[in-house]
């Protein structure tokens, strides 16, 4: 049985190794290669049902930080989200799997380890390079906040993000091709679901749960 994958990465070369990974594991492979989280989207839209793993880069150009995995997970739930990405610390891959992604995959790994992470992801498992212990977000302080930002829906955490950009209603709303009221409604939602009572809360949390630690 086929399965198709989705990579999302701008950087060619390292798409051409993803595929020759997923290649070596998977017999019957089907792969949408994206540069852009849009495109990702656009992709996976088609037939969400039918992909089995989306590889979404940390960096790619669009949503900055861990607002694309929120994206992806909102829209497509059914969608299992494994980051790839250059960075290989320990906080940054502990707040991924937090946030919801199936493994973390740094770009240093060879082709032996990345084809036995992907073979894992695949399995159903939760993949993270050995020096990284899985974390317990039930034991976390912070999986309240954590809880909440996955609450919203794909369209609130795309005006979250423009938000987050200091962008005004107006400006969304035309960004978006929806009217400025609906924006309004959704602003209000979100700021309810946050448990904030300001637009500046609630750019803040984003600011820190959303970006990418240093």
């Amino acid at each position: 049985m086929s399965k198709r994958i989705v990579i999302g990465d701008d950087h060619p070369m390292v798409r051409a190794a993803l595929r020759i990974a997923l290649a070596s594991v998977v017999s019957d492979l089907v792969v949408d290669e994206c540069s852009t989280l849009d495109e990702m989207i656009t992709a996976i839209a088609r037939a969400p049902h039918e992909v089995d793993l989306a590889l979404l880069d940390l960096s790619m150009p669009g949503p900055h930080g861990f607002s694309g995995l929120f994206l992806l997970s909102a829209q497509f739930p059914s969608v299992p989200v494994a980051i790839v990405s250059a960075r290989n610390d320990p906080a940054t891959i502990t707040r991924a799997i937090d946030y919801g992604a199936s493994g973390y995959l740094p770009k240093s790994l060879d082709l032996d380890e990345l084809k036995a992470a992907i073979s894992a992801i695949l399995s159903g498992e939760v993949w993270v390079p050995r020096h990284v212990a899985l974390p317990h977000g039930e034991d976390d302080p912070e999986s309240a906040v954590i809880g909440r930002l996955a609450s919203l829906s794909s369209q609130q955490m795309r005006i979250m993000v423009m938000i987050l950009e200091g962008k005004l209603n107006k400006q969304i709303a035309g960004e978006l091709g929806i009217a400025e009221q609906t924006v309004k409604i959704h602003v209000s939602s979100i700021l309810k679901k946050l448990g904030v009572q300001s637009r500046t809360q609630a750019a803040l949390m984003a600011q820190k749960h959303l970006s990418v630690p240093l």
